[in-house]
């Protein structure tokens, strides 16, 4: 005689299903790492030097608008090839300038501004950041 156990309703589960909860926690995860990467824009870096930028006749400054000012002349970026080749031909000796862009400007903006300058003939850069034991407002 064979007996079985009985299937009544009595009995007590005894394994518990983990796996809704773990579906559950995956998709906040995921949601949380994407509202994280959303709402936070990543902070730049400061850049601190401890030498100065040697002097140059050119100085491009680059606003938080990434508007382009070469000299005292606001510039726009496909404009700027040609106002370097034109200071390249007043001061023929002159091989290098000095940008200073906002960190909120446009990075493909300095970009193409540093390629505007290569065109022109003017290959060495100093870029002005803060200096280290200034006040922090001042720039070379």
């Amino acid at each position: 005689m064979a007996m079985t156990a009985g299937g009544g309703e009595d009995e007590v589960m005894s394994a518990i299903n983990i796996t809704p909860f773990t579906d559950v926690l995956l998709v906040l995860l995921i949601i949380f790492i994407i509202l994280a990467s959303v709402i936070k824009e990543p902070k730049m870096p400061d850049a601190k030097n401890r030498d100065k930028v040697k002097d140059s006749q050119i100085v491009v400054i680059i606003n938080d608008k990434s508007e382009v000012q070469i000299g005292h002349d606001n510039v726009d970026v496909r404009d700027a090839s040609a106002k370097f080749s034109q200071m390249h031909t007043l001061f023929p000796d002159l091989k290098d300038i000095i940008i200073k862009a906002d960190p909120k400007a446009h990075y493909g903006i300095i970009l193409q501004v540093m390629d505007a300058a290569k065109t022109a003939g003017l290959n060495e850069f100093g870029l002005a950041n803060h200096i280290e034991g200034t006040p922090e407002g001042a720039t070379e």
